[in-house]
């Protein structure tokens, strides 16, 4: 969550219901269950690790003042990191989503380019995974795991190919990228 909310306010400060509005933007329906609280006190924490800084706002004559969130050169230098890192799989792909809205929201990084070194590592834990799933000394209840780890690998392949097709497209007819 910390990565991402930092990758969201690459584009742009922001304070923190914009940033949970970009974010439900961004996951659409599955965005709905997103927590408030959780945006104000992962903002808390990456103030206290110099992530972010943050100032007051005046409000509208109708609005409360606000706070307003910006990234800091070590927020930067973590949101660079962290859209090359290779982690697969996770328990859920809406980080990897977010990952693909951000970094085109905030011209970080081109999503497709994203997609690939995703395929790639993919692709490297698929081959290991098959291996050993042929592997004729292995347990049966072992080898059960290891198709479940093949089959999930390859169903994370058929999405990363839809996310390609979706991010490719979006580029080709030149829409808005996120």
């Amino acid at each position: 969550m910390q990565d991402v909310v930092l990758a969201m306010l690459a584009k742009e400060p922001a304070h923190g219901y914009e940033l949970r509005s970009r974010m439900r933007g961004a996951l659409g329906p599955l965005g709905d269950a997103m927590n408030a609280g959780q945006i104000y006190v992962t903002l808390t924490r990456l103030t206290k690790a110099g992530l972010v800084t943050s100032e007051r706002a005046e409000g509208l004559p109708d609005r409360p003042d606000r706070r307003v969130y910006a990234l800091t050169p070590a927020g930067q230098q973590r949101v660079a990191a962290w859209l090359t890192e290779v982690n697969w799989p996770k328990s859920d792909l809406t980080e990897f989503h977010l990952k693909l809205v951000a970094a085109a929201a905030a011209r970080l990084a081109d999503p497709v380019d994203l997609v690939d070194a995703q395929r790639r590592e993919v692709l490297r834990r698929l081959r290991d995974a098959q291996r050993a799933a042929l592997d004729h000394s292995v347990d049966p209840v072992a080898g059960l795991l290891l198709e479940g780890v093949v089959l999930r690998l390859r169903a994370d392949l058929e999405w990363l190919e839809a996310c390609e097709r979706m991010w490719t497209e979006r580029d080709r007819t030149g829409r808005a990228s996120a």
